[in-house]
């Protein structure tokens, strides 16, 4: 019989959290613009902004911390985390850079060209705002089944349509596809997987026209659990041997280290190109320090060489991937709408369906987020109108994207299913009441449309 349902881990150290008032809250979120990440976090009880940089290191990653070695150039630590990243990717070549937009900056000015296309599953913010800097053009060609929300049939929506993109490459040429950048899993429509068939297959097509790939691998351990319990073939095979097959259909890999990491700071830009790696060398002499430290110190090194192996351990993976279905089920239970089958990272809920009186260019999700916190203190992100809107090139239009969401993002070994009930509790007192919510207007933003959210502010109406 299987008894292991606890998390694999016992808590030795804990936080204390502020509990605040309905009415302090409300104060807060003025202040803040109605924009949640602009509250401070000690005023958050539960906080589901983000999964990055959040997870709660081991104690096999705080020992490893007093080892850091915080030589300027050829440090130990820097031999210690190449041996981890080449076990897990199966790539030779890595740079260490300070966080995940970093190895993403390094990327972008090496694969994306002005002018050209940009492919991918879905795209997250980063890239999007280097692509928009750049000039290139980034395009999300996510399957179908990728944007339905309701639907929990497909194993897989995090799959590139590859009908769409043998269109591209017919209609334009290849040679006006600079790039194609594999999400894994894909952020934007709930942490959907992607299967390594579709990963294949993608390659596949890429090298046939001379395009290269990279994988998009902050959460890479969650995609490779995903196609081990998903994807026939795979069920016996360990983890980091399914890492290493993922990563040996692209020519380079970046990483948010902060995510399937475990780690508070870092980034990685892995490849098997020696000519790509030169060069990546050079862009982040220029920005992020010396070659073997990045922009991060030695300990932050050690940290990562642990992290990536814990993050690759299939009980903890269990645990994690088991988390996000709880609250996913219990917010199903209370006829909560959200994206099915939950994803690897946290919990989608559908924005317009659970408001649906509220159009979305009056934000529905963003909405919701401040909804949340106000009635519980709970912090979550909205990922729809606001997030990844964009506007017309030539009539400033603007343009809505096909999915609109909150995201509940799960911490790694932080928060317990308690906590995961007091959301699905707070979130079904909404959803009883939520007639009587009306919509917002963005009232300010910044000069990147795609990174907008991040500083933009709003009204009730």
């Amino acid at each position: 019989m299987h008894f292991m349902t606890a998390e694999p881990f016992r808590i030795k150290m804990v936080e204390r959290v502020k509990k605040t008032t309905k009415e302090e809250r409300q104060i807060w979120l003025q202040e803040a613009g109605y924009n949640a990440f602009k509250i401070r976090a000690e005023n958050v009880y539960i906080d589901c902004l983000t999964d990055s940089g959040t997870s709660a290191m081991s104690s096999e990653q705080w020992s490893a911390l007093m080892l850091g070695d915080e030589s300027y150039a050829g440090s130990k630590s820097f031999f210690k985390l190449e041996e981890s990243v080449q076990d897990v990717f199966g790539m030779p070549y890595f740079q260490p850079t300070h966080q995940g937009r970093a190895a993403d900056y390094i990327m972008a000015k090496l694969y994306a060209e002005k002018g050209k296309y940009a492919i991918g599953n879905m795209h997250f913010d980063t890239f999007r705002g280097n692509a928009e800097v750049l000039g290139a053009l980034a395009v999300d060609y996510v399957i179908d089944d990728g944007k339905d929300t309701a639907s929990p049939s497909h194993p897989f929506k995090g799959n590139i349509d590859l009908h769409k993109m043998q269109e591209l490459i017919d209609g334009k040429g290849s040679d006006q596809i600079s790039v194609v950048i594999i999400t894994v899993t894909c952020n934007n429509n709930g942490g959907q997987p992607v299967s390594m068939k579709n990963i294949r297959e993608v390659s596949e097509l890429a090298k046939k026209h001379s395009i290269p790939v990279v994988i998009d691998s902050a959460r890479m351990a969650e995609n490779a659990y995903f196609i081990q319990q998903r994807e026939e073939g795979y069920l016996n095979k360990p983890i980091k041997e399914i890492t290493r097959e993922m990563f040996s259909y692209c020519e380079t890999a970046t990483m948010s280290s902060k995510k399937d990491g475990m780690v508070n700071i870092g980034g990685l830009f892995v490849t098997r190109n020696a000519e790509i790696i030169e060069k990546a060398q050079q862009l982040a002499i220029i920005h992020e320090g010396f070659i073997t430290y990045g922009g991060l110190a030695g300990r932050d090194l050690e940290a990562l060489a642990v992290g990536l192996q814990e993050g690759c351990d299939e009980h903890y993976l269990e645990y994690r991937i088991n988390q996000a279905k709880y609250l996913g089920d219990r917010l199903l239970e209370k006829g909560i709408p959200i994206i099915e089958p939950t994803g690897g990272h946290g919990v989608y809920v559908d924005g317009r369906r659970f408001f649906p009186e509220i159009p979305q260019h009056q934000f529905p999700s963003q909405r919701l987020v401040v909804a949340l916190y106000e009635v519980a203190g709970v912090r979550a992100v909205e990922i729809g109108a606001c997030a990844f809107g964009s506007k017309d090139p030539v009539t400033g239009d603007e343009i809505l994207p096909e999915i609109e969401t909150m995201r509940i993002a799960l911490s790694r070994r932080v928060y317990t299913n308690s906590h995961m009930d007091v959301i699905a509790n707070a979130l079904g007192e909404i959803y009883k009441n939520r007639e009587q919510y009306k919509g917002m207007k963005l009232v300010h933003e910044g000069s990147v449309t795609s990174l907008r959210h991040f500083t933009a502010g709003f009204e009730l109406l």
